[in-house]
């Protein structure tokens, strides 16, 4: 391809508004596949976003004592490079059931992407080329309140798992087509298990027919894949059931941070495969504005984002606001927890307190050391309590306030009802600004100064 060539190559611009409609269209029918990659699982830690993959290879790094993991350009390594340092001096298995101890400490909350794709009911069937089981948590959280309801069926080249006839079309499925997270060495972390996997989708005998016949006769969406050149067009044709410059119905969209550079990739698609189209803005900013729209031709949807409540995990994310409460207030919590988290906020509070005595206890006060900001919800029923464990959890934040800076913020009260005259409210508290969001709706007002201060205090 020469450079003149190379000069003339445009991406589609797929903000074009016939095109979404195309896309909705097929979505709505139900012909749509979304197939799922790293780009799309990106997780918060110590209040930096970044992908489950770097957070997972640091993690296998620090836990062999590797030293220097990051390359010339100051950028952490991939997770294929720290295997690959540490088969130099460990056995291969002990690899997987260290990313698997590493996966089971962490308790990562839902990444939004994926809880905006599950609130997509049409979608039924979904093709998760990562390890992890996020997006079948989402699926879970979303859609099921919680309850383990999503059909999770795992491939491995020694095992082949297919998909039940006809099953995108009546449940919720993830299919991890490169393997789960498990102790046994059955999923992908590095190129020579991603090698071992492709070359065994390529058998007749190890290949998961109805799945392939299921990607062959819908429409396929590349959320976050991001692959290599040649492996980008070995996942389109092996979707396909022929070849890719043949005319066909169907149309694949590929939607991540590296294809729209990789010149040599647009310059062959453009040629060979015009039924796929390359979103050149990644595959976070996809996910966004396809359910934006989608929710704005579907208001009545039952799966909604905007009033669904989704429990929150039995342990405390890291850098997760905590919010403080009696129990009559559950309700009114419960919104102000959904209202924060629509606006990108991570927030946790103790909804089951199935434990109890000193064990109990010592948790929650580190959870308080160890959180973002704490909220205190103040309502009538915290008036009229004289005793509650809430009050527990306010002295511990006061005596982890005593350590912070006045300047910082740290303890933001809300008020949750229509009260004004606090006699049971610490002294401290009091001399705080406090908000009244009716019932625990938020405003937009609250929200951006949520999200101002976390940005603040890191």
């Amino acid at each position: 391809m020469t450079s003149g060539e190379q000069s003339q190559l445009e991406l589609p611009d797929l903000w074009e508004e016939d095109i979404w409609d195309e896309l909705l269209a097929y979505v709505e029918e139900g012909r749509v596949i979304p197939i799922i990659g790293r780009d799309l699982i990106q997780i918060e830690v110590d209040g930096q976003q970044m992908l489950l993959e770097q957070y997972v290879a640091q993690q296998l790094a620090n836990k062999f004592k590797l030293s220097n993991i990051s390359d010339s350009d100051g950028c952490s390594v991939s997770l294929n490079e720290v295997v690959c340092r540490v088969l130099t001096s460990r056995r291969r298995e002990a690899i997987y059931v260290a990313i698997r101890d590493i996966m089971q400490q962490a308790k990562f909350a839902t990444p939004l992407p994926l809880r905006q794709l599950a609130e997509i009911h049409h979608f039924r069937l979904f093709v998760s080329t990562t390890f992890d089981s996020l997006l079948e948590q989402a699926l879970n959280e979303v859609r099921f309140g919680g309850s383990e309801r999503t059909t999770a069926i795992a491939y491995a080249p020694s095992k082949v798992r297919d998909i039940e006839g006809g099953n995108s079309k009546s449940e919720t499925t993830v299919y991890y087509l490169l393997g789960k997270l498990s102790a046994a060495a059955n999923f992908v972390i590095c190129d020579e298990d991603l090698l071992e996997f492709v070359s065994a989708l390529q058998s007749d005998t190890r290949r998961p027919e109805r799945l392939f016949d299921e990607l062959n006769d819908n429409h396929s969406f590349f959320l976050g894949e991001g692959y290599p050149d040649w492996l980008a067009r070995f996942f389109l044709r092996a979707t396909k059931q022929h070849r890719l410059f043949d005319r066909r119905e169907y149309l694949e969209i590929l939607a991540d941070n590296r294809t729209a550079r990789d010149r040599s990739l647009i310059f062959f698609l453009q040629h060979f495969s015009s039924r796929t189209r390359v979103f050149g803005d990644g595959a976070v900013n996809f996910v966004a504005e396809l359910w934006r729209r989608w929710r704005a031709r579907n208001p009545a949807a039952p799966e909604s984002l905007e009033s669904a409540f989704v429990p929150p995990p039995k342990e405390m994310p890291a850098a997760s606001v905590f919010i403080s409460y009696a129990r009559e207030d559950l309700a009114a919590v419960k919104q102000l927890k959904s209202g924060l988290e629509q606006a990108g906020i991570t927030v946790w509070f103790d909804y089951d307190r199935l434990n109890s005595g000193d064990a109990f206890e010592s948790k929650i006060r580190d959870y308080i050391r160890s959180c973002k900001l704490f909220i205190p919800v103040l309502s009538g029923n915290t008036e009229s309590r004289h005793e509650g464990f809430f009050r527990r959890e306010w002295r511990f934040a006061e005596d982890r306030a005593l350590n912070i800076d006045a300047g910082v913020p740290f303890i933001v009260p809300v008020v949750v009802d229509e009260t004004t005259d606090f006699r049971r409210v610490p002294e401290s508290f009091m001399k705080l600004h406090l908000t009244w969001l009716n019932q625990g709706q938020v405003t937009e007002d609250f929200c951006q100064n949520m999200q101002r201060i976390c940005t603040q205090v890191g």
